[in-house]
């Protein structure tokens, strides 16, 4: 039962995110895989049964097992991200429902943050509208590797071939504007399920994967940045019990590379050399750590260091500056002031900021940079240029999404303003 259990925790997860304009099916693709990977319960099942029978449905309404506000299930849109966990035997996944709408913009970019894969959903009827254009747009400014295009609702153009490739051209006519390598095509109905977990024998001229076997078996292996070496410390571990009088360790996650005990490491921002002298895990010693473990290393000097600062491989400096360019999703009902200061977190460190200059705002409609229009609103994304109180140590996000990747706070409020990616 133990080697059972091992080799379920030890499985790949892959995290992926929804998005599409509203009545797109999101919600019921998602509840579709869920049914039919038989991933939910069967008092589940029931209760969004009795749920869609009460509404008057002719159908089961899948969306209603992601949907659980209130508001959600009276207007039949989905408002905030809903996360749903489910397995298969060769992979677990966790999904983000993401909201349609375009007043939600800032929750689709909390939702696919973390994403491995986007799925973008397309109804078959209307074809590529302006809303795929921006998901399409957030999908790539936010460096998810993998995009799948899932033509929905095909029962409702009678399974035509034609209208399946017309929507992929229209497609692939902008994707080169976008910075994604990976993108593929599935002709589906989340509603009858075609070619969500089984193949569909009403598109016998679809010779590729289902979803769940694209989603079971695409490669995310290189996603990651194992090359560069980063641990932001978060905390400095010092017991002082009789047990561990001496012990010293620097507590994180590591957010690049691959440490191992015997490396040397560089300390950022003294400077100073050591080595590692161990890697340890809770009561575990390991010889080994990669991102995105959580661990505790000691080293074998005994070198000033504290929360915020770096421990990074010698062969592969972050960049450090206080003065940085970058994108950003604005998430406050108050918009962004220029000049205005902000407090700053990045990994493990916590600055202040203020707003040098507003470069421009995306029109993510059209894809374009419009220069004239410096309001940034709710919503919006821009690009922007900052200083900092003392230098960060980072990565472009590009090349690293964890040190690349920051978050603005109101000072008087404590809320989170906006996401920031660094160019």
């Amino acid at each position: 039962m133990e080697e059972k259990n091992k080799g379920y925790l030890d499985m790949e997860l892959l995290r992926f995110t929804t998005a599409g304009s509203v009545d797109d099916g999101k919600s019921t693709l998602i509840g579709r895989l869920l049914y039919d990977s038989k991933a939910i319960f069967e008092d589940q099942m029931e209760a969004i049964e009795r749920s869609s029978k009460k509404k008057g449905e002719e159908h089961v309404n899948l969306a209603l097992l992601t949907d659980g506000l209130r508001a959600e299930r009276e207007q039949g849109i989905t408002i905030d991200v809903a996360y749903r966990y489910f397995a298969t035997p060769k992979r677990k996944f966790i999904i983000a429902d993401t909201p349609g709408h375009i007043q939600y913009t800032r929750n689709m970019v909390t939702g696919a943050s973390t994403a491995n894969l986007a799925i973008i959903l397309i109804d078959a009827r209307n074809g590529v509208i302006e809303q795929t254009l921006r998901h399409s747009f957030i999908a790539s400014l936010l460096r998810i590797p993998h995009i799948i295009v899932c033509i929905n609702k095909m029962d409702l153009v009678e399974y035509k071939e034609e209208r399946y490739e017309e929507i992929k051209q229209q497609f692939m006519t902008f994707a080169p504007k976008l910075d994604v390598q990976d993108v593929r095509f599935i002709p589906i109905s989340a509603l009858k399920g075609d070619n969500i977990v089984n193949r569909s024998e009403k598109t016998p001229w679809y010779n590729g994967a289902t979803l769940l076997y694209t989603l079971e078996n695409v490669y995310i292996g290189s996603d990651q940045n194992h090359i560069d070496g980063r641990f932001p410390v978060q905390y400095v571990v010092r017991p002082q019990s009789a047990e561990f009088h001496d012990y010293r360790g620097y507590a994180g996650k590591i957010e690049g590379g691959i440490f191992n005990v015997g490396d040397k490491v560089s300390v950022l921002p003294s400077g100073l050399s050591s080595k590692i002298k161990s890697i340890d895990l809770f009561k575990e010693t390991l010889k080994t750590a990669a991102k995105p473990q959580s661990v505790t290393i000691t080293l074998e000097d005994e070198i000033d260091i504290s929360r915020g600062d770096m421990i990074v491989k010698p062969n592969s400096f972050p960049k450090s500056s206080q003065e940085i360019e970058l994108m950003v999703c604005w998430f406050n009902e108050k918009p962004l002031m220029h000049k205005g200061k902000y407090s700053l977190k990045h990994t493990s460190k916590d600055v202040r900021c203020m707003i040098t200059e507003i470069n421009y705002k995306v029109n993510v409609d059209t894809l374009e940079s419009d220069y004239e229009d410096k309001n940034i609103e709710m919503n919006d994304i821009a690009k922007i240029s900052i200083k900092t109180t003392a230098p960060l140590f980072f990565d472009s996000y590009r090349k690293n999404r964890n040190t690349g990747s920051l978050i603005l706070i109101d000072e008087a409020t404590n809320e989170t303003v906006a996401a920031g990616m660094i160019i």
